[in-house]
């Protein structure tokens, strides 16, 4: 029998080109283990409630464990960072949400650059916020909130989900907006200043409709308006911030998903495809949509223009607010 012999600078070939010969191969099977899914918010959000759902559909869809690790606190860095040095094999992703796209103007020295260090996988939802206040508020509407912030300046302590997040640059827009003042209270997530409402610690946040929507529609918060240039149709009697009495005011959230810098051009569209087919299940989008938010499954290349044109209009924002870091 005649053996054919590799030479072995095939094998130092192989050794130089790593990654990029398994990947391809190591793509169509993946995964083949759990996977990691960090999230920079603290549980009850809607991003952690969106991230959880996903990681449970690939779980099934894969028979493999996606697992949500929330790491809240500095406006999501702290997961970012974590993402940012993970090997770039598929196993760590990141599940982002606008605020990803504020870091760059917030901060002089952020510690990785939204653009260079991650790759875009999918786009997932987009989806307004609802302005929610304590039920014992006097406030009934939107222009009841406006006309008591003007005769009482100062007297309303409203929560935002951390510093510099899309939440607090929201606060700050309507204020300005509006020509009102409210005390901006900080908390790790939109899930504990759901909380502080409902304990009357502050008196009004935004929320998320995936998130705060079921306290609305269950009576343990009162909403007064879409934070939306339209109507949501999960709430549609609902008016929106330019309706009631803040002109051009338009804030929307959206929740994304990220890959490390490297990670291989064959797994960002295995993973794409994963996610594309979760998202766009019908089981899925009905219960997204129900929850008011929008169901996009976007290409990598449509999310990376998306994060792109945010990083532009949340730094002019940032910029007119005097927010950024001195």
């Amino acid at each position: 029998m005649h053996i054919k012999r590799i030479h072995p600078m095939s094998y130092a070939l192989a050794a130089l080109l790593g990654g990029f010969m398994p990947s391809h191969a190591g793509a169509a099977t993946f995964p083949e283990k759990p996977v990691r899914v960090i999230i920079g918010f603290a549980p009850g959000g809607a991003t952690d409630i969106q991230a959880r759902l996903f990681a449970q559909r690939l779980t099934e869809e894969t028979r493999h464990q996606f697992i949500v690790d929330n790491r809240p606190g500095a406006g999501s860095l702290i997961a970012a960072s974590i993402a940012k040095d993970a090997t770039p094999d598929g196993y760590t992703l990141l599940a982002v949400t606008t605020s990803y796209t504020i870091a760059p103007a917030l901060r002089k020295k952020p510690p990785y650059d939204v653009v260079r260090d991650f790759q875009p996988i999918s786009l997932m939802t987009k989806a307004p916020y609802l302005l929610v206040v304590n039920k014992g508020l006097r406030a009934k509407s939107m222009k009841d909130y406006i006309a008591l912030m003007r005769s009482k300046p100062g007297t309303i302590n409203h929560g935002v989900s951390g510093y510099g997040s899309l939440i607090h640059l929201g606060a700050e827009w309507l204020q300005e907006a509006t020509g009102t003042k409210f005390n901006v209270i900080t908390y790790k997530g939109t899930g504990p200043a759901m909380v502080a409402v409902m304990s009357n610690e502050v008196q009004s946040t935004f929320a998320n409709t995936v998130s705060g929507g079921q306290y609305v529609k269950t009576g343990r918060l009162r909403a007064l308006a879409v934070t939306t240039a339209t109507r949501s149709k999960a709430f549609p009697d609902l008016p929106t911030m330019a309706e009631s009495g803040a002109p051009g005011y338009d804030v929307n959230t959206w929740h994304g998903w990220l890959a490390p810098r490297n990670t291989p051009r064959a797994l960002i569209t295995r993973l794409n495809a994963l996610l594309v087919k979760i998202v766009k299940a019908p089981e899925t989008e009905r219960q997204l949509e129900s929850a008011g938010a929008e169901v996009i499954g976007s290409t990598p290349d449509e999310f990376r223009k998306l994060i792109a044109d945010d990083i532009e209009r949340w730094g002019r924002i940032i910029k007119q607010t005097g927010l950024g870091e001195k």
